[in-house]
């Protein structure tokens, strides 16, 4: 069975820090790209990082460059989202994601098929 499990989510004051897993399993995910997303509520699901899982080069969206840190470790078949310098407004589902992209870094939800159940950041003021 190909899934996607993450965790590491919780409650953090501002200027914290968490790290987010995502396990992969059920296959191989050396073609992939490896992307978290989150989404707060009532907002749409946006893109916040990914990883190509061959290369280890890696994309993110601006809100989050020097503050999260997508890293994978091939050998635990695992992707985290090393997140510091936490502001109230990362709060939200975090979801790690799976594409088939032979180029580049998709950013938008409808281009990955395969999804991770959530976890939930909440960063407190």
């Amino acid at each position: 069975q190909v899934q996607l499990v993450e965790s590491g989510g919780g409650l953090v004051q501002a200027g914290g820090s968490l790290r987010l897993s995502c396990a992969a399993s059920g296959r191989s995910f050396n073609r992939y790209v490896m992307g978290w997303f989150r989404q707060a509520p009532g907002k749409e699901r946006e893109f916040v990082a990914a990883v190509r899982w061959s290369l280890g080069i890696t994309d993110y969206t601006d809100s989050v460059k020097g503050r999260f840190t997508i890293s994978r470790d091939n050998a635990k078949n695992t992707v985290y989202l090393q997140m510091n310098s936490l502001k109230p407004e990362d709060t939200a589902v975090y979801y790690c994601a799976a594409a088939q992209a032979p180029l580049g870094f998709p950013r938008v939800a409808s281009q990955y098929e395969l999804w991770g159940q959530g976890t939930q950041v909440t960063v407190s003021s």
